[in-house]
């Protein structure tokens, strides 16, 4: 598959100066999304030659620009370690070089320590967790600048079989009933359960003395409004490497972004789908028919017959064309979360909406919970994965959900408008 390379650089953090986390999005001069002119994830403005931006979603970034600044006076940090001491703190002499600043604007210092990330800055490991940090905070800025309200609880945990994660959680705001953003950085020995579901998909794997060395990390959060016509959304990207007995590495991105709408509106259904098909297009025409084919499948909730919401873009075990290649694909459709889905809350924030409203989008989180509980795969491997943080890994979970017995919509409502869609998806974008 041969793919267009594009600049990917429309969310990038403004590298301006300051003494705590955060400062760089109330200081920098155009803030942290649409920042034109600010260099890149480990790479300069012209990297790849491709195409920037397409039209639409050059135009939604721009509506964007200023959603972030003022978003840290709705951010609570709990549980975070100092930023200029302790064990992953800067040492105080390499305060003021560009990783430094760099990592001011996430929700907490990385998960690695800042002198490995230096150690190796072009290895994946390394551009992949600057990443996810960074589209951590993009995601938590632009989500607490919309409720204006709740704050989010920046929960900093360690793994004692190696690393650990970040989870951000927004709770009862005034637009989001439940809000999560978070991400891991693991590594360890990967269980026989996670090792199995692998070899499921295709991996070949050979254990050396039963350990099957692993690295794992990756971003995901899922975003439920109280709002019954304000859609919520899942994203995440991941990558893994994983080393068999014969010291051979096996590397795979995965990832992808749905949306699941209690009730079905056309132009938000278009709206986001043609968001993340421009993100995919500067890669490749094939991918965004192919990733939107597979979100179809796999968000189907087969004792239901019905997908989990209108679909998007999923992908796994991305391999090829090359290691950079796929990285970059996955930074652009990373980048095109906040376009994709922030119009969209806004919009219907307000609306007013009855109690039958309200009713049916409990039971439609019910599916949601059922789907994330019995089919997620993302779910059974921090499930089946030694030293897992539980509260993490169901923070997809909503806050309120609801189950009828026999429910069933009356017939040509809004209702079973949805479910049509849910039973038979669609092309949105032609």
């Amino acid at each position: 598959m041969a793919w267009r390379l594009g600049a990917g650089a429309w969310g990038r953090m403004a590298r301006a100066g300051g003494g705590e986390p955060g400062a760089c999005w109330r200081r920098g001069a155009a803030g942290p999304i649409g920042a034109g002119g600010t260099r890149g994830l480990g790479h300069g403005p012209a990297a790849g030659g491709g195409p920037r931006l397409g039209p639409g979603l050059a135009a939604a970034l721009a509506g964007l620009a200023g959603l972030a600044a003022a978003a840290f006076g709705h951010v609570q940090r709990a549980g975070m370690v100092a930023w200029s001491s302790g064990p992953r703190g800067r040492p105080e002499e390499e305060e003021d070089d560009e990783l430094a600043r760099r990592c001011r604007c996430f929700m907490a210092p990385p998960v690695t320590d800042l002198r490995e990330l230096r150690a190796r800055p072009g290895d994946m490991k390394t551009r992949m967790e600057l990443l996810i940090l960074e589209t951590q905070a993009q995601v938590c800025q632009a989500l607490a600048q919309v409720d204006g309200g709740a704050r989010f609880s920046v929960d900093r945990w360690e793994r004692k079989e190696g690393g650990g994660g970040i989870s951000c959680v927004l709770q009862d705001g005034h637009v989001f009933e439940k809000a999560g953003v978070s991400i891991s950085v693991v590594h360890g020995n990967l269980s026989e359960e996670a090792a199995k579901q692998m070899r499921s998909r295709g991996k070949n794997l050979k254990t050396k003395d039963g350990k099957l060395p692993f690295s794992a990390m990756g971003v995901s959060s899922v975003i439920h409004p109280k709002n019954p016509h304000a859609p919520t959304i899942h994203f995440n990207y991941r990558y893994f490497e994983v080393e068999d007995a014969d010291g051979n590495k096996q590397w795979w991105f995965g990832g992808g972004c749905d949306l699941t709408p209690t009730y079905l509106n056309q132009e938000d259904a278009v709206h986001f789908h043609r968001t993340l098909k421009e993100a995919c297009d500067r890669h490749g025409p094939d991918l965004y028919p192919k990733f939107k084919k597979w979100c179809d499948e796999y968000f189907f909730i087969a004792h239901r017959g019905e997908r989990r919401g209108i679909g998007g873009i999923f992908f796994d075990d991305l391999d090829s064309p090359s290691k950079d290649e796929v990285f970059r694909f996955v930074e652009s459709c990373a980048q095109a979360v906040v376009p994709s889905y922030i119009p969209l809350v806004k919009k219907h924030r307000s609306d007013s909406f009855t109690p039958q409203e309200k009713l049916w989008q409990q039971l439609r989180r019910g599916r949601y919970v059922e789907f994330n509980l019995l089919y997620d795969r993302g779910t059974k491997f921090g499930l089946f994965t030694p030293g897992s943080r539980i509260e993490s890994i169901l923070m997809s979970l909503p806050l309120t959900a609801r189950w009828e017995y026999m429910h069933s919509p009356s017939e040509n409502s809004k209702e079973a408008e949805i479910l049509e869609v849910l039973r038979h998806p669609r092309d949105w974008v032609h």
